[in-house]
């Protein structure tokens, strides 16, 4: 296998070399779980990678959320040119799971919006397993969800080389079973088609196609080229075409499974029907019935995932098989922001057994369909080889699991944990005014957190009215508004930004020196232990970060957070005092960032925008909606994984549409 290498200009700095070191050598040990609670701005992240470089094991990256995992993925991507580093989240820009609400008779089908490029990365993520060992996936917890068993994924392949003789009939069925769709019309992802005697097919994980030349039954060419421009790129001896869904089955194992469903109808249907509940005992039959004829016939039928358990020959209970079986044996797990991302992954077990159980209990599904589920959080666990916590505020399951904790509290830059002062709410108005007055004039800007949303639009409708220039962030504000708000922030346009918890993790702002925690001692989760931790992590990027709690009384996740911030600064202050080290603020070009990445976004967007527009007639109204639903589509997906310049380039081409379309009507 080719190795890993981490390429960067930077070597570890600061106690980075001995967590790489102490956590590397716990793996080569043996050791089975370790944490690494690493401050904010410690580079965690780089301190991964040379661990992975290290241990040279493929290495899989869970992370909480869609945002942190598309950050993690570049940063993986950056480190690691030379190896396959994929990413792995849900695809679904929007997603209605199937329902039954019995307190008002309500079924709910199940309706989704699924986004294709996400779907191709899945696919080549899973590819990328069968074919190399030098693999990093960036994965959320949609991980713990059920897949094909790897054995069945790596049989349902189509393999063609120079000089074969080949049955085409019989390589387009198997094209068919692989869930590809002929279209001789257009070549799209996951479709192929015909043309004389050459075969075009488009794989759904890559984004380049395949040629076929054949010389009657012989293959004689295969080449890889550009679906929109027809570009050839190199010639091949051969190639291996991987299933177009992540679900399949062969069509044996259908057919093998169509009895014990049968089966299972049948008992379920004399059961309910003894129970006088006749309306059910129908519906699920007819339901049932349907869905057999079409595996049958075509081998796929909707929702085919609720018959997963007997499709695959599992027992009812038997976990599923998921993207954590694809690796071998002997690999990497690190849990980013663990104390989010554990808590995240042992509640989906129930949440998603207690809605199917309600469409087993009222007739719409199988109990097979309770089978087809994330995994439990104890089977989670039995899954993982060695595994490594990243958390700056780790919590006691992670403590108590681990060998040993690593502490990464040095950063690069020397930065320190910021002071921390504890004022009464009492006049705390004119303490914040005063305190943003004083940063300004420093060149600093500000943050303020509140608990609600209201009170963050009343505080900054008050803030304006004495003049200063301020703005608030919540859930209700869009995603690339939110995005847009943060770099006016960071580029001067305003100095006060108010918001609630969307200010904790995994925003970057090392222009902000002074934070202002309203009702810090409230008690709940805004004002938890590790939330408060969070929060004044967010001034440690500056050299002059300061922050003040507004509190009538000290409370306990006060008392701990403020003790902890106090013993990292003691370490940094130490460790900078002996290595005649000044703490400097972090400091980033803002604009021309910006400026070359918009450019640079917008140069691949056009091309992907204009190859997506040669699908639809622009004139034909019912086209021209279909155009807008696909271009809104994808640039949701660029906000979620924080693309905002890309996304900005998209809402630009819409509103160039619809305002042809306005002006048509016109």
């Amino acid at each position: 296998m080719r190795r890993f290498e981490v390429v960067s200009p930077f070597e570890p700095a600061g106690d980075q070399g001995q967590a790489v070191e102490t956590l590397a050598r716990g793996i080569a040990s043996g050791d089975r779980f370790q944490t690494l609670r690493g401050v904010t701005g410690s580079g965690k992240t780089f301190t991964m990678a040379k661990i992975i470089e290290a241990v040279q094991m493929p290495t899989i990256v869970i992370s909480h959320n869609k945002t942190l995992a598309a950050q993690l993925y570049r940063e993986f991507k950056g480190f690691f040119p030379y190896n396959a580093v994929e990413y792995y989240v849900s695809y679904y820009d929007y997603y209605q799971p199937e329902a039954y609400v019995a307190s008002r008779d309500l079924y709910i089908e199940k309706d989704a919006s699924i986004n294709k490029e996400i779907e191709r990365l899945r696919l080549s993520a899973t590819r990328s397993l069968m074919e190399r060992k030098d693999v990093i996936i960036v994965a959320t917890v949609s991980c713990i969800y059920g897949l094909a068993t790897p054995e069945i994924y790596k049989k349902m392949t189509a393999t063609f080389s120079r000089g074969d003789t080949i049955d085409v009939d019989v390589l387009m069925r198997r094209f068919v079973e692989l869930q590809y769709e002929r279209n001789d019309a257009v070549l799209e992802r996951g479709r192929f088609r015909r043309r004389g005697d050459t075969l075009e097919i488009f794989p759904a994980y890559l984004e380049d196609a395949y040629r076929v030349d054949l010389d009657w039954e012989t293959v004689s060419r295969i080449r890889r080229f550009n679906p929109v421009s027809g570009e050839i790129f190199e010639e091949l001896d051969s190639a291996m075409l991987y299933p177009a869904k992540q679900f399949v089955m062969p069509q044996i194992m259908i057919s093998e499974a169509l009895p014990l469903i049968k089966s299972e109808l049948a008992a379920r249907y004399e059961e309910l029907k003894n129970e006088g509940r006749n309306l059910e005992a129908e519906r699920l039959k007819t339901r049932v019935e349907y869905d057999i004829e079409m595996l049958g016939e075509v081998g796929y039928c909707p929702g085919i995932e609720n018959y997963s358990a007997p499709l695959a020959g599992r027992k009812p209970g038997e976990r599923p098989d998921t993207l954590i079986d694809y690796f071998p044996g002997r690999h990497l797990t690190f849990i980013d922001e663990s104390h989010v991302s554990l808590p995240q992954i042992g509640a989906m077990y129930s949440g998603d057994r207690s809605r199917k159980q309600n469409l087993v209990d009222y007739g719409f599904r199988l109990p097979c369909a309770l089978d087809n589920r994330p995994l439990r959080f104890d089977e989670f666990e039995e899954l993982l080889d060695k595994t490594i916590y990243v958390s700056a505020t780790p919590g006691q399951t992670e403590i108590k699991q681990s060998a040993r904790v690593v502490e990464q509290m040095i950063r690069p830059t020397g930065l320190l944990d910021p002071e921390i002062e504890i004022r009464p709410s009492e006049g705390q108005m004119e303490n914040i005014y005063a305190e943003i007055q004083k940063n300004i004039e420093s060149g600093g800007r500000s943050l303020i957190l509140t608990l609600t949303k209201k009170m963050a639009e009343d505080l900054t409708d008050f803030l304006l009215n004495l003049g200063l220039k301020v703005r608030y962030i919540h859930s209700e504000v869009e995603t690339i508004e939110r995005v847009e708000i943060l770099t006016q922030l960071r580029q001067g346009d305003f100095d006060v930004l108010i918001g609630i918890n969307l200010l904790r993790e995994g925003i970057d702002l090392p222009e902000v020196s002074f934070i202002a925690i309203l009702d810090a001692d409230k008690i709940g989760f805004l004002r938890s232990v590790t939330s408060l931790v969070q929060i004044i992590g967010r001034a440690a990027r500056n050299a002059a970060g300061k922050v003040v709690m507004y509190a009538d009384r000290v409370s306990d996740a006060m008392r701990e957070a403020i003790g902890e911030t106090e013993r990292r600064r003691k370490i940094q202050l130490e460790y900078n005092t002996a290595h005649g080290i000044k703490p400097a603020t972090v400091k980033k070009a803002i604009a021309k960032i910006l400026e070359r990445h918009t450019e640079e976004a917008r140069g691949a967007v056009e091309k992907s925008t204009e190859a997506l527009k040669k699908s639809y007639n622009i004139l034909v109204p019912s086209e021209r909606k279909k155009l807008l639903a696909a271009l809104g589509a994808e640039m949701l997906e660029h906000a979620k994984k924080l693309e905002f310049e890309q996304a900005a380039v998209l809402r630009d081409e819409i509103q160039k549409i619809e305002g042809m379309q306005a002006a048509h009507v016109k």
